[in-house]
């Protein structure tokens, strides 16, 4: 079962002293934010407020734009055993996301007019906005394209067949020729199929001493090669979603010296975990992802593309999961692990505290990045603007407890794991929500 999460109507709030981070406006400064019938009104120091204002004592927090998710799975429809949209932005909120994007692989796809209006329609009561990525072809198939142009319409801001790559060459260059009409781009789950049959982790020395079927690398790198081609050839933007492999690294690095469209995300499990943790673990399904974890070597270089800007955003790839389906032998598990709840936490422990990143450039690929990629509109704190606000520790250090998560699901092999940095709390929509648990 989820936990229930409660939001306060709130108009007014003064955040006192906070630091102030907005790489979208290159701004890192301590100041007061005064927020009047849901926008900025003010920014400064030692600002006064009425008495009706709400006050939080920011001195101790980090305040950024509220962070957006461009790759989600909220199972929603077919699969609300899982997850629901309600529970999805109730976990993306309690990460600090103020703005998700599901995927299409549900059950129908997402590959209709009614579908991404219900799915957009079923988040409005949420202080979390959604944005659906919207199926390239109709039922995730590959044998046709969806009706691209009516999807955007209806409100999809991408496409993709996630959880597979677009079939062919050529229906992955007709979709990226109709998607840059749209201005959307196509997102890519970057995996030749062939070669990944039957596979359930790295193809490598744990997949061997382990008796498991290999999934090796070469299978993301050669869709990416193919895309990076088709985008030069059609002129449209892609993304590659989920990065793991250091060649696909090094494909996009040369691809954007040249100038090409091309973007790309890492998951934190895939800068965080190796296929050691497959044996460590002792085969624990929670360590069965699509792309899977891959080598030291792998790690290392989606460290280096994030430090280098060559990787673009940071998105957590959440796919839950009902207990019964991965408590299964490892064959036979479904891929995937939740992550919205865990994303800062280890963002900060991995990256930050580590001195291998930033704290700016982090908030920089989960707010502004993602949505400049996606077109969406941007997020800023600046007087006059709409309050959509994260309000952050980065010191706060805690332990992770997968029955506390108010995702549906508990497929997570952070569990027990202590991280540094936390929510505390949210506002967005005129709306409020302070950890309970901070």
């Amino acid at each position: 079962m989820s936990r229930k999460i409660e939001t306060k109507n709130l108009n007014n709030l003064l955040i006192r002293g906070a630091r102030v981070i907005d790489p979208s406006q290159s701004l890192d400064r301590h100041a007061d934010v005064m927020i009047e019938n849901g926008r900025i009104a003010r920014i400064g120091s030692n600002l006064d407020a009425p008495p009706s204002f709400e006050l939080i004592d920011g001195r101790d927090f980090v305040l950024s734009p509220g962070w957006c998710d461009m790759h989600v799975h909220f199972r929603e429809p077919g699969r609300e055993d899982e997850e629901t949209i309600e529970t999805g932005c109730a976990a993306a909120m309690a990460g600090g996301f103020t703005a998700a994007c599901p995927m299409p692989n549900t059950s129908p796809a997402m590959d209709k007019r009614e579908i991404v209006e219900s799915v957009i329609e079923k988040a409005q009561d949420t202080l979390v906005e959604v944005y659906p990525i919207a199926a390239a072809t109709k039922g995730r198939e590959g044998k046709e394209l969806s009706e691209m142009a009516e999807l955007v319409e209806a409100g999809a801001v991408a496409f993709s067949d996630d959880g597979c790559a677009i079939a062919t060459a050529e229906l992955a260059r007709r979709a990226m020729e109709y998607a840059n009409m749209l201005n959307a781009p196509i997102i890519e789950h970057a995996e030749e199929a062939t070669l990944d049959d039957c596979g359930t982790m790295n193809e490598g020395m744990y997949s061997t001493k382990l008796g498991l079927p290999g999934m090796p690398a070469v299978a993301e790198d050669i869709i990416v090669a193919r895309d990076i081609l088709l985008a030069e050839y059609t002129g449209a933007h892609v993304h590659i979603a989920h990065l793991s492999s250091a060649r696909a690294l090094e494909l996009i690095r040369w691809a954007k010296q040249r100038g090409i469209r091309i973007t790309c995300e890492v998951t934190p499990h895939h800068f965080t975990l190796t296929d050691e943790a497959v044996a460590l673990l002792s085969y624990d399904t929670n360590t069965k992802m699509n792309p899977p974890l891959r080598s030291q070597r792998d790690v290392e270089a989606m460290i280096a593309g994030l430090q280098d800007g060559t990787i673009d955003v940071i998105a957590t790839d959440h796919a839950p999961h009902a207990s019964e389906e991965k408590d299964v032998e490892y064959p036979a598990a479904p891929f995937g692990i939740i992550g919205l709840e865990t994303a800062l936490g280890l963002m900060i422990t991995r990256l930050v505290k580590t001195n291998l990143h930033s704290l700016y450039d982090v908030i920089a690929k989960v707010t502004a990045a993602p949505r400049r990629i996606l077109n969406l509109p941007p997020v800023q704190i600046k007087e006059g603007e709409p309050a959509n606000l994260l309000l952050f520790s980065e010191t706060k250090t805690w332990q992770v407890n997968k029955t506390k998560f108010y995702s549906k699901s508990r497929n997570t092999p952070f569990h027990g794991w202590e991280l540094t940095g936390k929510v505390f709390a949210v506002y967005n929509k005129q709306r409020l929500w302070v950890n309970p648990e901070f």
